[in-house]
């Protein structure tokens, strides 16, 4: 690594890695339509003698190191939520889009991760591919999200990806400069669930000559509660939420239809697939019970992220081996969900939560907020923690070995 180390290294890029967060801050876009993002990072990039590609709208991809080595892939998502922010800070979004769940400070610290590499080009052993996306918020339209899309694209091929790795900054329960793991499952599946229950509409005082949709969708949401309650293992973690139901104008006039809106959470495959299925056959077996119909679709669904368990056991050792923070294993997969999940199925890899300051220390709001605040500080530890496992699995290949381990599905 030279006379500095990965944290010094990253320290004295603070500047320039604040500057890019505050400046992402202020131009919030979502989805795949990122276009001064895309601009931004891609100007940053050159300037470091990077050549970066948009591979599809809003994604790009840069390479540092030789790309005939083995290859390792890091990912920073780009896009913003569609939220008013309402954080106290001279760098406020005015656009009406906020980076409530820190992807403004992915991006800087992957642009502060490039430098620090683009300084040791010469000694890293095999390539790193850096890989900046859209749409992991799955805010758009498209059936796909930015992970899934730049996967289809070829993300991980040219020159191939034997590894991968991201990191996320939390707040809340996540102690300032701590960073967070676990082997195995580490985040949540995520299934829009959406249904449509078309009865009969009638006058409200003869109801007898309608088909109700209002209460077959009752009927529909407390067959489900009980759905998870009797249908799912007690200790395993299965969400089944919803968020919209939606059905008529008037007090006096029982509508032709109503529509469900919710998600469906899992860390495990089998169990995912299995309430999929359960789910539709409740619901169409229950409209028609009433005489009624339902229609159900799962949209826009990503697995669970899965972490490969020796990928992570050797990068939880670089991690803590060059001292850039301690590592602590989680119980249990966290209940959100990343994209990053789609790249998990594929490829060997590992996530890595980083603590950007708990309510103790003055970041009350969680992602997702529009008060969140995350404290700065902890983005050249991110930087260096990128840095240092990049180089130091290459490192530990510079012979050509290749990783043994193959990604899977989660149980």
């Amino acid at each position: 690594m030279g006379e500095l180390g990965y944290i010094e290294e990253a320290e004295a890029l603070r500047d320039d890695i604040v500057a890019d967060r505050r400046w992402l801050h202020r131009h919030p876009e979502t989805g795949f339509d990122l276009p001064e993002t895309t601009a931004y990072v891609a100007s940053r990039l050159r300037e470091i003698g990077c050549e970066p590609c948009e591979i599809i709208p809003g994604g790009i991809v840069a390479h540092v190191g030789n790309v005939e080595g083995p290859c390792f892939m890091l990912r920073a998502d780009m896009d913003a939520l569609p939220l008013r922010e309402e954080a106290d800070v001279p760098f406020a979004s005015a656009n009406g889009n906020m980076h409530a769940c820190g992807h403004d400070a992915h991006t800087a610290m992957l642009l502060g991760v490039a430098r620090i590499l683009k300084n040791h080009e010469a000694e890293l052993k095999g390539c790193v591919k850096l890989m900046f996306q859209p749409d992991e918020e799955g805010t758009a339209p498209d059936e796909v999200t930015g992970s899934g899309a730049m996967l289809a694209a070829g993300v991980l091929e040219n020159p191939p990806v034997e590894a991968a790795a991201a990191i996320h900054l939390m707040t809340v329960d996540y102690a300032r400069g701590r960073v967070y793991t676990r082997f195995g499952a580490a985040f949540s599946s995520v299934d829009d669930v959406d249904i449509e229950i078309v009865g009969k509409g009638c006058h409200g005082s003869q109801p007898q000559h309608g088909i109700d949709p209002i209460n077959i969708a009752a009927h529909v949401f407390l067959a489900l509660e009980n759905l998870i309650a009797r249908e799912v293992d007690p200790t395993e973690q299965c969400v089944l939420t919803f968020g919209s139901i939606h059905g008529g104008s008037a007090a006096n006039i029982i509508p032709d239809s109503v529509h469900m809106l919710g998600t469906l959470r899992t860390v495990s495959e089998k169990t995912r697939d299995r309430m999929k299925k359960r789910t539709a056959a409740i619901a169409e077996r229950i409209a028609e019970g009433f005489g009624g119909t339902a229609k159900v679709l799962f949209l826009r669904g990503v697995p669970s992220v899965y972490n490969d368990p020796a990928l992570t056991e050797e990068l939880v050792g670089y991690i803590e081996g060059e001292a850039i923070a301690e590592v602590e294993l989680l119980e249990k997969p966290l209940p959100g969900s990343d994209d990053m999940s789609v790249i998990s199925q594929a490829v060997p890899t590992s996530y890595f939560v980083l603590g950007a300051g708990s309510a103790e220390e003055g970041c009350a709001y969680p992602v997702h907020s529009p008060h969140v605040v995350f404290d700065e500080s902890v983005f050249p530890q991110g930087s260096a923690l990128a840095a240092a496992i990049a180089m130091r699995w290459l490192e530990n290949r510079g012979g050509g070995e290749r990783p043994r381990g193959r990604a899977r599905l989660a149980d």
